[in-house]
């Protein structure tokens, strides 16, 4: 049953997007809806309290909220304080990670969405939570959850092993995920290459991979950086 166009007025949706022609384009279609709907724009800092602080302020019901915001960074932080503020949180994302979308929901998020949906099937998100209706079945809650917290869990083991390498293992496997070759990374190293191999033999074997791609593998998915000096 859609609600009243006098209701959905008072239904305020803010949208933090850098992409700005989607941005509007969300803008405008709720706009039309008759929501209360406006496109905030990003603080020229990555600090995420200027932002929070901005959207607590204008007590939204809904806020639309892309995960990759640029220059501002990371829009999975945002998304727990907002939630704690009141606003129900849709994410639209272009990423169709599904352990991604585990970790929204488990930082509060009602809904995720993929930017490849039709835009009716946003404006219908918003509109039931509107109305006060679910926009996740149980089963799907619990099955993203589910795969956040493999996803975590193995996370955290790749980090224990890489937390196993010495200093120079270190060094030596930063200068693999720049994509630099043993024999780059002895003459940088002012080493011999079988010097660098055995290095390479023993990050390996610590990691429990066998080959230097998935070591560089390993290191992107755990998030790791490479030391500073590296």
């Amino acid at each position: 049953m859609t609600a009243p166009t006098a209701v959905r007025a008072k239904t305020r949706v803010l949208i933090i997007e850098d992409h700005v022609v989607f941005a509007e384009s969300l803008e405008l279609a709720l706009s039309i809806e008759g929501y209360d709907a406006r496109r905030l724009p990003l603080p020229d800092c990555a600090r995420s309290g200027e932002l929070v602080a901005t959207v607590a302020r204008l007590r939204p019901r809904v806020v639309l909220l892309d995960l990759d915001l640029g220059s501002f960074g990371d829009g999975v932080r945002l998304i727990h304080p907002m939630a704690r503020s009141g606003a129900n949180v849709v994410v639209v994302t272009a990423s169709a990670d599904k352990c991604l979308w585990g970790e929204c929901m488990r930082n509060g998020a009602r809904k995720t969405l993929t930017k490849t949906q039709p835009l009716n099937e946003m404006l219908a998100v918003v509109r039931r939570i509107q109305e006060g209706l679910p926009v996740v079945s149980a089963a799907e809650r619990e099955d993203l959850l589910a795969c956040w917290d493999e996803h975590r869990i193995a996370v955290e083991q790749q980090r224990e092993r890489l937390g196993r390498l010495t200093r120079r293992e270190r060094e030596v496997l930063a200068q693999l995920t720049l994509g630099r070759s043993v024999r780059e990374v002895a003459r940088t190293s002012f080493v011999s290459e079988a010097t660098v191999r055995t290095q390479v033999k023993s990050i390996l074997a610590k990691l429990d991979v066998s080959s230097q791609l998935a070591a560089v593998g390993l290191a992107n998915h755990a998030g790791w950086r490479p030391p500073v000096d590296a």
